[in-house]
């Protein structure tokens, strides 16, 4: 049995198999239409959707780790798609180069990152998928094909963020950037002082972010931003206590006891606000960016228009004052410019990111369902990794180019060699 991070999707293959080349990705994909399987390729188990299941092949990522190609005069890099984004970022370091922007998780494959539009905040700098360059990816006829913004353009534009529907992608071209120092100044504020000095802090830095703890006032603020360095990382024991102990060991313990207590729920959250204090660090970019996730959880996100950020805050916070819920994770806000790439969900708008979190093992369908129908009707586009309740009818409806996928989809995998029960549902049958 596989089975995601989470524990929440699970299912049995009939066959399960790690190519270590695009050949071999393509004789599996091409074994399967002979025996009439659905294909699908997994990554770590990231995402909290069913993307990776299949009753038919599953495809493991562990033999599509090389690193196939760097050139340092032009930033291109060129990566197997089961590599993850913390080896890769290794690869880089070791080169003189990084990538411009990432989401906080570098656990995640490439493939497995990029497939779901996985993003970070970022005032001028946008996710992943627009920082591709090409890709390499196993069509559902067998066939190996390259695609790029000058060679299969409409392609590419739909596979960066394909969830693997049009093809099993078995490499990614990357545009990476020099190596780069960011400073981080962490530092808790006031829900008011945050909303009201929003757009000042989102105009203001690189990279801005923060978290909500309901239930409270708090709020923890993140700012990112390029300096010349040196680095001037936190200390050993810093990091111990701040990123592993309480971020960690110590939430993971008051989320047990939150679950057994809810009534504790808002007083925790309380010490939890004013216990991540202010600091201020900097160090290698992706060490600022990405952050040690050990506490398991079940998590949705949205993305909406920027100008309706505020509103809708306002509105989750109060729907939670209103339910009687004990929400024991802060709720997460990030920024994103407008991406091209089809099915980004930052694809032709500037763009907040509303995620919701709930421990693993907790109920998360009443709170996720009403935070949906708050932010539906702001033409929100839900992430593609992370739990939600849309199919395709209200898809087409937030999607400029989503017909343009499906068209696309239909000529080049007519038999849904790589479809599953979640692409059914979100692209149809």
């Amino acid at each position: 049995m596989w089975r995601n991070w989470a524990g929440n999707q699970r299912a049995t293959p009939r066959r399960v198999l790690a190519p270590r080349s695009a050949e071999e990705v393509a004789d599996a994909v091409t074994a399967a239409a002979t025996e009439g399987l659905t294909v699908r390729m997994a990554g770590t188990g990231h995402s909290f959707t069913g993307a990776a299941l299949t009753e038919g092949v599953l495809l493991r990522p562990e033999g599509l780790t090389a690193l196939r190609s760097v050139d340092p005069a032009t930033g291109l890099v060129t990566a197997e798609a089961g590599m993850t984004l913390k080896a890769f970022n290794e690869h880089l370091a070791g080169h003189g180069l990084a990538l411009e922007n990432m989401g906080d998780i570098q656990e995640q494959t490439l493939a497995g990152a990029t497939q779901t539009a996985t993003h970070g905040t970022g005032r001028e700098a946008a996710g992943l998928v627009s920082q591709i360059a090409g890709l390499e990816l196993v069509l559902a006829d067998g066939t190996t094909v390259h695609c790029s913004r000058s060679e299969r353009p409409e392609l590419f534009d739909a596979a960066r963020a394909g969830l693997g529907s049009l093809g099993i992608v078995t490499a990614i071209t990357w545009h990476t950037v020099p190596a780069f120092v960011l400073r981080a100044r962490e530092e808790p504020m006031r829900w008011d002082e945050v909303l009201d000095g929003l757009d000042a802090m989102a105009a203001g830095n690189d990279h801005f972010e923060f978290y909500w703890f309901p239930h409270t006032d708090g709020c923890l603020t993140k700012r990112n931003n390029r300096v010349p360095g040196p680095a001037e990382p936190l200390s050993a024991f810093r990091h111990w206590l701040d990123d592993e102990f309480l971020s960690n060991s110590v939430f993971s313990l008051t989320n047990r006891f939150g679950s057994r207590f809810p009534g504790a729920v808002p007083r925790i959250n309380g010490i939890s606000a004013r216990a991540l204090g202010a600091r201020t660090y900097s160090d290698r970019s992706d060490r600022v960016f990405t952050s040690p996730r050990r506490v398991r959880f079940k998590e949705q996100e949205y993305a909406i228009p920027r100008a309706e950020l505020t509103g809708a805050l306002r509105e989750v916070r109060s729907l939670i004052e209103r339910s009687g819920w004990r929400i024991g994770f802060p709720i997460e806000v990030r920024l994103l410019p407008a991406e091209d790439a089809w099915l980004s969900m930052a694809y032709g708008r500037e763009s907040a990111f509303i995620a919701i979190h709930v421990f693993h093992s907790a109920g998360h369908e009443e709170y996720f369902r009403a935070v949906e129908e708050v932010l539906t009707p702001l033409g929100g586009r839900p992430h593609w990794g992370k739990l939600h309740t849309r199919d395709a009818a209200y898809l087409e409806g937030v999607y400029p180019r989503f017909g343009d996928f499906l068209a696309l989809r239909d000529r080049i995998d007519p038999d849904r060699r790589f479809a599953n029960a979640y692409t059914t549902r979100i692209f149809g049958k």
